[in-house]
């Protein structure tokens, strides 16, 4: 199936709440109205109910109870409630195949969003942007699982043979999970800076027109592999993606400096992934 073809199954395509579209609208936008925004996503009961579960747990360490969704923007700034309103708005948007883990698919993506954000202090991104980013550099996977079974499990076989992910999608499909997810960022009008991070993600040294936040992704699922194998930080420097890292500028003497920091770290998302 074409990735054009894909995309025209829109009866299959998620759909995100209003607010949520607003809200990634306003990437685009230099001026707009805060407290507006804030009056819209109240209007979403269980988006707002959400939302303020989050923004009152342990991990915002806020001085006081927030009781409403303009107290979370004053508390924890706009850009903190925009991407905590993203990621309630499309963890419950989207759809999951049978048998598909939701709750391992999320809670990596949010880990990877996490080292992310921590990340780019060290190399002039910003941090909300490089969180929304990360949260979202593979859904495309999610999609392509639920909209083409079939050739998920052959995908699948040749993973287990051994072969990586994205090449067999690329051989089979012609795409892979990296360009899906682009193309579902640029609908959904996030701007073009995230759609380009998603997108090269995989290769982030291959594109004629580099991608900071790609690079910076890619970074961070190499920490979030290396976690999840449980090397030890010894293990991390040794096969550190160096040449990456100075493509984007980062301060790599920080980032080793500063490594015992990712330990235990977490991106306080993973009430979402509680159904009740």
């Amino acid at each position: 199936m074409k990735l054009s073809a894909l995309f025209e199954q829109t009866h299959n395509l998620p759909n995100i709440p209003k607010i949520v579209q607003e809200l990634i609208e306003t990437f685009n936008q230099e001026d707009f109205d805060m407290d507006e925004i804030a009056n819209k996503i109240s209007l979403d009961p269980v988006l707002t109910a959400k939302v303020l579960r989050l923004a009152n747990s342990a991990h915002y360490g806020v001085s006081r109870s927030i009781a409403s969704t303009a107290d979370a923007s004053v508390l924890l700034g706009f850009s903190t409630l925009r991407t905590l309103v993203l990621a309630s708005g499309i963890t419950g948007a989207l759809q999951v195949p049978n048998g598909f883990n939701r709750e391992e698919f999320w809670r990596d993506n949010f880990a990877i969003a996490a080292i992310a954000r921590w990340m780019a202090d060290y190399c002039s991104i910003n941090g909300e942007t490089a969180f929304t980013c990360g949260m979202l550099h593979s859904i495309g996977e999610l999609l392509i699982q639920l909209l083409m079974p079939t050739e998920t499990k052959k995908i699948q076989a040749a993973v287990d043979a051994g072969g990586k992910t994205s090449e067999i999608q690329m051989s089979m499909l012609g795409y892979n999970y990296a360009d899906v997810g682009a193309e579902l960022a640029k609908r959904w009008k996030f701007p073009n800076e995230t759609v380009e991070g998603i997108r090269q993600h995989v290769t982030p040294l291959e594109s004629k027109e580099g991608s900071s936040l790609a690079g910076l992704v890619y970074l961070a699922i190499y920490i979030n592999d290396c976690q999840k194998n449980n090397q030890s930080e010894k293990e991390v420097l040794q096969n550190f993606p160096v040449e990456v890292a100075v493509s984007i500028n980062m301060d790599t003497q920080k980032v080793f400096d500063n490594l015992d920091q990712l330990k235990g770290i977490e991106s306080g998302m993973d009430s979402l992934l509680d159904e009740s």
